[in-house]
Order: C-alpha cells, then sequence, then structure tokens
C-alpha cells in the first residue's frame, strides 16, 4: 500500500540515559529519517514525565530542522491550553522562515500533563469555541498580512509563511471539531484506540470546506501506530517489551523511565501483551509488520500513517526505521 509514512517522536529517556543524550540520539533518527523517505517527523509535548525529553517541542523542530534537508518537521502538538496562541505562532512563523516552509504545526486541547502542572502551565482556554478561534487567529498571523482575524494584533516574523495547521484527537469530539474547521486530523489511535473508526467516520461527515479556517479541499486522515520491526518477529516482540512495561507502568502510576527489553512470557499475566492501549501497532519482521501497517491504513481508510517506535537502545530504534522503510517505500 503506497501511503506515505511518517514518524512521531517523543524522546524516550531509557532507564540509565540522560535527556542529552536522547536529545542527541533523536536528531540522529531524524538525520537517519530524512535519508530514508519519511514524509515527516513530530515531536510530541509532555510535562512532568520522568521518560519522556520531548517538553519544549518548538526546540525541537528548530534542531531536528536544521540536521535534516528534505522531512517535514512538526508538532503531535503543541497543547494549546498551555500556551499564547500569538507565541505559538511568532515561535512556528520564526521556524517556517529559518527552516523553508517544511514546518507543520500540529494543536490539541489536552494539556498533556497532569492537572496539577496544566494548571501551572495554562495560558489560554481548552473549551472549543475558544480553540477554534485561536486557530482562525493563528491563521491570520500565519497569512500574507500577519494580521489576527479577531484582534489588532500583528505579526511580522509569522506573516506570510502559510503555516499548516493540524488538529490532534482521539475521541470523536476532537474528529468532529477537526472536520467543522476543514483542517486535516492526526488520529492519536496508538493509545486510544477505542474510538477510532467513529472517529474517522465523524471527521469525514462532519469536514467542510466552508469555515474561513479551511486548508484543504478534502478530509485528510493521519493515524498512529506502535512500530517495532526487526529481523525476526521473535526479536521484534522482545524488543516491544519496553513499550509493554511503560504502559504497565502507566496503569500502575509508576514513573520509571524506559525499561531494557525481556523475555516476553515474563509479562504474561501482568496484562502487557494484552494492554488495550496498544491494540494498534505493528510488531515483527518487515513483511509481518508491513502487512499489519497495510491492514489497519485499510481498515480506516488512512491518508498516512505516523509511526511511533520506543526502544531501549537507539540504535535497535534506527534498525527499526531503516527495515520498516526498506520493505514500505
Amino acid at each position: 500500500m503506497s501511503i506515505p509514512l511518517s514518524i512521531f517522536d517523543l524522546v524516550s529517556i531509557p532507564d540509565g540515559s540522560t535527556a542529552r543524550e536522547s536529545i542527541d540520539a533523536s536528531m540522529r533518527a531524524a538525520a537517519l529519517a530524512d535519508r530514508l523517505g519519511y514524509e515527516r517527523l513530530w515531536f510530541a509535548e509532555h510535562h512532568n514525565t520522568t521518560g519522556l525529553a520531548a517538553s519544549a517541542t518548538a526546540l525541537l523542530i528548530s534542531q531536528a530542522a536544521g540536521a535534516t534537508e528534505r522531512i517535514r518537521v512538526g508538532s503531535g502538538g503543541v497543547m494549546l491550553p498551555n500556551h499564547a496562541p500569538l507565541m505559538v505562532a511568532e515561535q512556528y512563523g520564526t521556524l517556517a522562515n529559518m527552516h523553508e516552509s517544511r514546518i507543520d504545526l500540529g494543536l490539541g486541547r489536552a494539556p498533556g500533563t497532569d492537572q496539577m502542572t496544566a494548571q501551572a502551565l495554562a495560558r489560554s482556554s481548552a473549551d472549543p469555541q475558544s480553540f477554534s478561534r485561536n486557530i482562525y487567529d493563528m491563521q491570520g498571523w500565519f497569512g500574507p498580512e500577519g494580521r489576527a482575524h479577531s484582534i489588532p494584533i500583528q505579526s511580522a516574523v509569522s506573516a506570510g509563511t502559510e503555516v499548516p495547521i493540524w488538529v490532534l484527537g482521539s475521541t470523536v469530539n476532537g474528529a468532529s471539531i477537526a472536520g467543522q474547521l476543514g483542517l486535516p486530523f492526526s488520529l492519536a489511535s496508538h493509545f486510544a484506540p477505542d474510538q477510532i473508526d467513529e472517529a474517522v467516520r465523524v471527521y469525514r461527515e462532519s469536514f467542510t470546506t466552508e469555515s474561513p479556517t479551511a486548508q484543504i479541499s478534502e478530509p485528510y486522515v493521519m493515524a498512529g501506530i506502535n512500530v517495532m520491526v526487526a529481523d525476526t518477529d521473535e526479536e521484534a516482540e522482545r524488543q516491544f517489551t519496553s513499550v509493554e512495561q511503560m504502559f504497565l507502568d502507566i496503569a500502575r502510576g509508576g514513573r520509571r523511565r524506559l525499561q531494557p527489553p525481556v523475555d516476553p512470557t515474563t509479562l504474561s499475566g501482568q496484562g502487557g501483551g494484552s494492554n488495550p492501549m496498544l491494540r494498534i501497532s505493528a510488531v515483527g519482521s518487515p513483511e509481518t509488520a508491513s502487512d499489519q501497517l497495510t491492514e489497519f491504513a485499510e481498515r480506516i481508510d488512512a491518508d498516512e500513517l505516523i509511526t511511533v517506535t520506543y526502544a531501549f537502545d537507539p540504535a535497535v530504534r534506527e534498525r527499526s526505521l531503516s527495515l520498516l522503510a526498506e520493505a514500505w517505500f
């Protein structure tokens, strides 16, 4: 199936490693992805999380864009309630000016953290009406005159950059907002699989080009999927236990950094291999993983897939990216 493949990076920190080492590994992976032919590379935004170094999203994007030549680089996403919309427009307009308009701006309404941290970060409202209005203003700041639509404020640095905006979501609510705004929709199916089919249906049915925020002429769905590719199914399944342990920790309220892989049988009875949050995954040899990716893409008629690969050893992640690219492209 010939649809684009992209990469979603949370800059995970393996146990015994540092944030600096993980950022360095992420930048090496970015350069590799650029050479391999992946469509885009997006960085997440998370806060107060021990095992992830993806917090200052715009800084990671700038570093990755500087280390690459072709691949689009963006946010997956900016959690808009944590930020002043004008500041986001200025940051991403600056990035677009610096990096030849290869910048994407994915926006979400969730805070990407716990309630206490969200209160410390809060800068704008998460309600749908405010979210939509903020997007409309940002589009004005990215437009030819760099002027917001609802307030008389201008941004010279973002004017004319036309940074494409995506709406991120994991439920029918997010899908409906994306459709009504006429924007591409990025579905967080890699950790929220319960409403996938319904969300895609709602997005396509609610999609309109009549909204003043509309940027595309027809619906466009990019869906997330967990991926681990190795030379054999057995080795891929073993490496994937690092992800399974991470989700077990989340379920138990744990805060460990990414753990080394273990024998998959040791997770039996703990809910590791059967964790419902990991249902949308492609794990195995290049052939096995490609078949699973194709099956998922066909199931929801995806226009693009964005892959999420955690690995305790950065070399294992790079090997997975390379094997998948060779099989897919």
